[in-house]
């Protein structure tokens, strides 16, 4: 899979992408990255990019013609490959995990980092740019927006991850948030480890995480499209595993090693 990144500020993208998982899955050849410094397409030798905002209004805005030639440069240098154009924008659809998946089966995207108040709408038409958001807030930039759809498709590639089993049972994979996990020690600070998680017995410790998934998706996100798909024996597990949590205390046959 290919990602190329449009944007102004060519060393911060490249820098970040050189670092951790991203950055060893880009040497190894998992996926592809093409950094395109939009001022090389400026329309003067002064590397001119943007121009005041027609009707007034505060702020500069960028112009079309360099984002388009950028644009239509990267889509015929890689002609071979089917090309999504988006645009990182507050006012785009909301990047979350079904989008991800969508977008992780795509050959070629182009993310296109915004910059002061804009770019100019008849850019946007021109390559029928996808319009996507990280939430309903703003930021000075779309670099980081950028860096986070990249990051959240590409470890959905094969190999870019250790395991497939490193998404497949994480927050939002089936549309529900991950349970609470632990590690040692056991004890800390006055609190224990939930007494199942040590008991060694498999088929109670993946109801206990079930139940769990459930009650904190309920009690944090009850707007996630998982909670729709449970039926009510599921329901009914759940229920049953959270209220003998409640009700079991630690014994001492308790596996409670660390």
């Amino acid at each position: 899979m290919l990602f190329s990144v449009l944007t102004l500020f060519k060393k911060q993208v490249e820098d970040w992408l050189s670092h951790s998982i991203m950055g060893r899955a880009i040497d190894a050849g998992h996926f592809t990255v093409d950094v395109v410094d939009i001022r090389d397409f400026a329309i003067n030798d002064y590397g001119k990019v943007d121009d005041q905002i027609y009707g007034g209004g505060t702020g500069m805005l960028m112009m079309a013609e360099p984002l388009y030639q950028a644009t239509t440069t990267q889509i015929k240098k890689h002609e071979d490959l089917n090309t999504e154009v988006i645009f990182l924008s507050p006012r785009g659809e909301t990047l979350n995990q079904p989008l991800v998946e969508e977008l992780a089966t795509k050959e070629h995207l182009l993310l296109v980092c915004g910059h002061y108040e804009g770019v100019d709408e008849r850019y946007l038409e021109a390559v029928n740019a996808r319009e996507v958001s990280l939430g309903d807030f703003v930021l000075t930039g779309g670099e980081l927006p950028a860096l986070a759809l990249l990051d959240s498709v590409a470890r959905r590639l094969p190999g870019v991850l250790p395991n497939e089993e490193a998404f497949q049972d994480e927050s939002l994979s089936d549309g529900l948030l991950a349970e609470p996990q632990y590690t040692r020690p056991s004890s800390w600070r006055g609190k224990d480890v939930p007494a199942v998680l040590l008991s060694g017995h498999a088929a109670n410790i993946e109801a206990w995480r079930r139940a769990k998934k459930i009650e904190t998706t309920l009690r944090k996100r009850p707007d996630l499209a998982g909670l729709k798909s449970i039926d009510v024996s599921d329901w009914k597990d759940a229920l049953a595993v959270l209220q003998d949590e409640l009700e079991r205390p630690v014994t001492s046959g308790e596996n409670t090693e660390d």
